[in-house]
């Protein structure tokens, strides 16, 4: 059974920066679709950046310019770097396949201080 786990998270001031991983364990990353997701306190879970099988990604407006994603297909994990983190990107962070969902993993914690 394909397991998701998320970690890299952490409480970081803001316009700091972090580095978060998901590692597939029981399959492979190599021609899926990645994708992030946050749920904020409170809020419904929702959409942060896609890394498509073709290579290219695509974010969403709010996280646009400062979130980078990229994977290792060899390593099978995929990573979204962080930058310039502000205090409403505070949630925590899931990835997953846009379609098909494997069960969600654990997710990690981002906390934004101001």
């Amino acid at each position: 059974q394909v397991q998701l786990v998320e970690s890299g998270g952490g409480l970081v001031q803001a316009g700091g920066s972090l580095r978060l991983s998901c590692a597939a364990s029981g399959s492979t990353f190599s021609g899926t679709t990645m994708a992030w997701y946050r749920q904020a306190p409170g809020k419904q879970r929702e959409w942060v950046a896609t890394s498509t099988s073709y290579g290219t990604a695509n974010y969403a407006d709010s996280v646009k310019g400062r979130f980078t994603v990229s994977r290792d297909n060899a390593k099978n994990t995929v990573y979204l770097q962080i930058n310039s983190l502000k205090p409403e990107d505070t949630a925590v962070y899931y990835c997953n396949r846009p379609y098909n969902q494997l069960n969600w993993g654990q997710g990690t914690q981002v906390t934004v201080s101001s």
